[in-house]
């Protein structure tokens, strides 16, 4: 066997459903046990250990969950994304069942986000709403997603929804950049980054590890969601199939009758 058709086997057993589903079945267990584990502890480390901003006071601790949340809304419409380009392009049987599983996940992450956003935004700059450019590029962000899952709940033919909404999702992907560069861009309220920079955090360890840790939890937590809900997935699609087999077999054995009694 040569290393490309070595290569290529391997490549198709972890794209298959059933491969899927047992492996799946055998991490899921685990990580949701680490994400509710890191979670608990990253709230821990948020209420009781994080000290109070000296100019924020006691509010500086709402970012601890905005942060996070801000980032997920990011990576789970950038997995949308690669996603879909893996079904339009290489049609990956699990393409669309992670595409369409990953929707739901990212739009509450984002409303998350800009919730706790707003109430930040209230004592900070004394209103929950501003229309700057950070604020209202994550707003079509969960508009992105709404519409994704509508556009998908709109069309009884799966594989057009699926590819429909695998076009919007690759075409929706420009938004990330201008949500992760728009405090660069232009002049805005939000603060620019603080954590990612070129040379290096620019916040205290006593803030830094416990958004460090939340940051870690929620993307276990997503991670888990994501899973559980491809696998929700998988078994949903495969039952549909199941009952169309079965009326399909239903129908062909009227169709036997009536040409016997004929």
């Amino acid at each position: 066997m040569t290393t490309d058709a070595a290569t290529q086997t391997w490549t198709q057993r972890l794209a298959n459903p059933t491969r899927f589903m047992a492996l799946s079945g055998q991490i899921l267990p685990w990580l949701t046990i680490a994400a509710i584990a890191v979670v608990l502890y990253g709230l821990y480390l948020t209420f009781f250990v994080a000290p109070p901003d000296y100019q924020q006071g006691e509010t500086v601790k709402i970012m601890f969950i905005h942060v996070p949340s801000a980032w997920l809304a990011m990576m789970g419409y950038l997995m949308i994304a690669i996603s879909s380009f893996g079904l339009l392009v290489f049609r990956h049987p699990l393409a669309d069942v992670s595409a369409k599983s990953a929707a739901p996940i990212g739009a509450a992450f984002t409303l998350l986000a800009l919730i706790t956003g707003s109430l930040w935004g209230k004592p900070m700059w004394g209103t929950y709403w501003v229309w700057d450019a950070r604020l209202t590029s994550v707003l079509i962000l969960f508009f992105l997603y709404l519409g994704l899952m509508a556009l998908r709940s709109s069309l009884e033919d799966e594989t057009l929804a699926a590819k429909q909404t695998a076009v919007l999702g690759l075409a929706g992907v420009v938004i990330l950049p201008i949500i992760k560069f728009s405090v660069d861009w232009w002049n805005t309220l939000h603060q620019p980054a603080s954590v990612v920079k070129i040379d290096g955090p620019a916040i205290h360890s006593s803030i830094l590890v416990p958004l460090v840790v939340n940051a870690v939890g929620f993307s276990l937590l997503f991670f888990a969601l994501h899973m559980k809900a491809m696998r929700n997935e998988v078994l949903r699609r495969r039952v549909k199939a199941l009952r169309m087999a079965e009326v399909e077999q239903a129908a062909r054995g009227r169709d036997t009758s009536s040409a016997t009694a004929g």
